[in-house]
């Protein structure tokens, strides 16, 4: 369960066990993903609500407590069943499936990320297992609280750098000299700035500013931030702090 200490919109800055949030989950945090039922993102419908079903029904037989994952495709009336019958369950951290997929579909995106929100225990943690760093700003602005780091080992082995408003493939832009290990360990270093840097931005109300800039650097992101704008003004407003 999370505990909130603070909005600057729907971002929250909070305490998840012992990380500070937004986070990423570190090799050493221990977690357990209750049995789900894996599918691609762009499947028919009836494959979706199938395992939709069958992750509700593993979540409903675990005797274990863990993070549920929600799953449906691009349904998104089958990602908000999934996320609400897991909520009822008493799950507390969700794990959104398809991540990869999702930042290459910005309606989806954030249809699927706020009706999540909307829908689950406010304090319940929202997780995003594989994602691009400039995209962090904007997903920590809608209210997914925890990261992982899978994506700084994917880049590395393809020799892509990461930094925080752009992947340079270090074959063709030779700004360091770097073998896998040390590749590894620079875009670790580049996530980890990014989290400190919206954790900063949250505690002194700029988050917005900190967005609009790094969502500049991906059509992606900045058609997912107009459509967030444009089509959910309301959730952003519900956020805003009274001065």
């Amino acid at each position: 369960m999370l505990e909130i200490k603070r909005h600057d919109g729907p971002a929250r800055l909070g305490n998840y066990e012992e990380l500070k949030t937004p986070a990423v989950f570190k090799p050493g945090i221990e977690f357990k993903i209750i049995k789900d039922e894996p599918m691609p993102y762009d499947v028919p419908k009836e494959l979706a609500k199938w395992s939709v079903s069958q992750t509700i029904e593993n979540a409903k037989e675990s005797k274990e407590k863990g993070i549920g994952v929600i799953h449906g495709g691009k349904y998104l009336d089958l990602r908000i069943k999934c996320a609400k019958e897991l909520d009822k369950l008493g799950i507390t951290t969700f794990l959104v499936a398809n991540p990869k997929e999702l930042m290459r579909q910005p309606w989806d995106l954030v249809d699927i990320i706020v009706n999540i929100r909307e829908n689950i225990n406010p304090n319940a943690a929202l997780y995003f297992s594989f994602v691009d760093i400039n995209f962090i700003p904007l997903l920590a602005y809608m209210g997914v609280d925890l990261f992982g780091d899978f994506s700084c080992d994917f880049y590395a082995y393809l020799n892509i750098m990461q930094t925080p408003s752009a992947n340079y493939d270090i074959t063709k832009y030779q700004i360091y000299d770097l073998d896998f290990e040390e590749l590894k360990a620079y875009n670790k270093n580049t996530l980890d700035f990014v989290i400190k840097e919206i954790q900063e931005n949250i505690k002194n109300m700029t988050l917005r500013n900190l967005v609009d800039e790094r969502c500049c650097t991906s059509p992606e992101a900045m058609s997912a931030l107009r459509i967030l704008d444009k089509k959910y003004a309301d959730f952003l407003k519900k956020y805003m702090p009274l001065y």
